[in-house]
């Protein structure tokens, strides 16, 4: 099968890059790079959820031959919830099974404000405050104005996203959080349930928004367990 890695915000495919040599043979993993970064860092990123969820539909469409399931975290949990409802709606197609990690559901409204407009040293101030950007990368002002182009973008993407209701999915969620987020409550993770008429699990791991970073190992190894336990039926 092949499992499909959304990044979060300002993230790119090297974020899972060292997921390939860990996961089984049963397991292809393939790593999406999205507009503006890595090799294609020439290409304008997406500032709203819909066109970019259109445009990978597109993109990967030669590759939903095989059994596959979809990964992504924080804004790449929205993009993979996205992408299943439309490629269920335009080729009547599901993953085997969907992984939203750092996210709360979609359905359950956020209080914060948008912060993707922020003047630039307040921008800086959140970046660092969500403790996803490296500290040298912050403190290279040269890189730093190269990327922010790129993560204003995304944080855009994923703040002026607005859920539209339809039929839950059949395909079974899994939601990942950290234990030590303050970004969204264990409630509102647990609320993906209401989004598939199959299995949900609910699974935390030790760290804070980025657990995939600081628990990489533990991450994989709950998600091979779960697709494994997906497919033995039919073997």
């Amino acid at each position: 099968m092949r499992l499909f890695c959304f990044p979060y915000a300002g993230g790119s495919a090297l974020t899972y890059r060292r997921w390939v040599a860990q996961l089984p043979p049963a397991i292809e993993a393939c790593l999406v790079q999205l507009p503006g970064r890595g090799s294609r860092l020439l290409d304008i990123p997406f500032k709203q959820i819909k066109p970019l969820v259109e445009a990978t539909a597109r993109g990967l469409s030669a590759y939903f031959g095989k059994p596959f399931a979809l990964y992504g975290h924080s804004m790449g949990a929205i993009i993979s919830f996205e992408l299943a409802r439309l490629l269920r709606r335009e080729r009547g197609l599901q993953p085997i099974r969907l992984f939203v990690s750092g996210r709360g559901a979609p359905q359950v409204a956020e209080s914060d404000a948008p912060t993707y407009a922020l003047p630039e040293p307040e921008f800086l101030a959140e970046l660092q405050r969500l403790e996803g950007t490296p500290q040298e990368v912050l403190e290279h002002p040269e890189l730093m104005q190269a990327m922010l182009p790129l993560i204003r973008a995304d944080f855009e993407a994923i703040q002026t996203y607005v859920y539209q209701a339809e039929p839950p999915l059949s395909c079974p969620i899994s939601a990942f959080g950290g234990l030590q987020d303050p970004s969204f409550s264990r409630e509102e993770l647990d609320a993906w349930r209401e989004l598939t008429t199959a299995s949900f699990s609910l699974r935390m791991f030790p760290g804070n928004h980025f657990f995939i970073n600081s628990d990489q190992q533990l991450v994989v190894n709950a998600i091979v367990k779960e697709l494994l336990n997906s497919i033995a039926p039919a073997q």
